[in-house]
């Protein structure tokens, strides 16, 4: 439950951080806020600002949490961020996050060789070991 506390309170102070001060910001007020944590562990909460500031999340302490934070960039452009987090991690997603390239055309050949010789080479392995166990019991008697 930890976990996914620290998290969600670092999404929140990370949507904080990122849409920086100015005037505007300085005299941003909490336009609606609401927030329910029932005994069964489960919650949820939501806010929003006058600055255009916006986050949501729900999910079941320690174990499962998704939700979303929306502000606005130094630019101008609305930045929104969805995540979900379980017990494989934290999974962001939105437009503004790095993507990985795209994987190399001979890696991609690579791993399909692979995949389609993999059982050849492991049955020429189980041959060649059963062939050598043979030897060994001949070499034994």
């Amino acid at each position: 439950m930890n976990k996914l506390l620290i998290r969600s309170l670092f999404v929140y102070l990370l949507s904080l951080v990122a849409a920086r001060p100015n005037e505007y910001d300085a005299v941003a007020e909490t336009r609606s806020f609401s927030t329910e944590v029932k005994g069964d562990g489960s919650y949820q909460y939501q806010y929003d600002t006058t600055n255009g500031i916006a986050a949501q999340e729900s999910g079941i302490g320690g174990h499962y949490a998704s939700g979303s934070a929306a502000y606005y960039a130094p630019d101008g452009q609305l930045i929104t961020l969805s995540y979900t987090a379980d017990d494989n991690g934290f999974h962001p997603s939105g437009n503004h996050l790095p993507t990985p390239p795209p994987v190399p055309n001979a890696i991609l050949k690579a791993l399909e060789y692979i995949r389609t010789h993999s059982n050849e080479e492991e049955r020429q392995g189980a041959i060649e070991n059963k062939q050598q166990t043979k030897l060994a019991i001949r070499y034994r008697q």
